[in-house]
């Protein structure tokens, strides 16, 4: 038999505490928002540290005195937003004034006179495009973050191993090598990988 809904006590759940206020979840349906899943994946972020490890991949030549936005943080915005479903980096302009991704990076929210905003498409793009022709990212003028693939691609192999109680004696890359053609007078079928 189902019990009565007015027998049922909403449960709270209760998150590591954020700069600007606690973070409590509760099932009474007040403010509702389609993200709050983010709340979850920030906190397993924070206990396994995935991109703040990621953050220490880069090096930023930025003027520290004159940085909104810390690369940590832009890495995080950045990775939240795919994990969510946000792929394209135009998506953050948008994201930039969305209260939870603003909580769950950490920023003061519910300010009415400074609301937080996060970075735009544009900083964020700095992670992504960077021209390998720039010769010294230290006196460029727009690509000062850069990245080290090698370093990056040591993180993705130890948090792949981390998840495995012992290291695994073989791995077993298997690269699906299908040709999908294309029939028809189909938009970019001459496209090529």
């Amino acid at each position: 038999m189902t019990p009565n809904k007015t027998d049922c006590i909403p449960e709270q759940l209760k998150f590591e505490p954020v700069k600007s206020c606690p973070v409590v979840v509760n099932f009474n349906g007040e403010t509702v928002t389609s993200d709050a899943e983010l709340t979850f994946i920030a906190e397993l972020d924070r206990k396994r540290e995935i991109t703040s490890r990621l953050a220490a991949c880069f090096k930023d030549y930025r003027e520290q005195n004159r940085i909104e936005h810390s690369v940590s943080s832009l890495i995080a915005q950045r990775v939240y937003g795919l994990v969510m479903g946000y792929e394209d980096i135009n998506d953050h302009e948008e994201l930039r004034h969305d209260p939870m991704f603003a909580l769950v990076l950490g920023k003061i929210i519910g300010s009415v006179k400074k609301p937080a905003i996060l970075a735009g498409k544009s900083t964020l793009n700095r992670l992504e495009h960077c021209p390998e022709d720039v010769y010294s990212r230290a006196n460029s003028r727009y690509h000062r973050i850069e990245h080290e693939p090698e370093a990056i691609e040591s993180l993705l192999v130890e948090i792949f191993l981390e998840s495995y109680s012992k290291p695994p004696r073989q791995i077993i890359l298997d690269l699906d090598v299908t040709d999908d053609l294309v029939h028809g007078n189909q938009e970019k079928a001459f496209f090529s990988l």
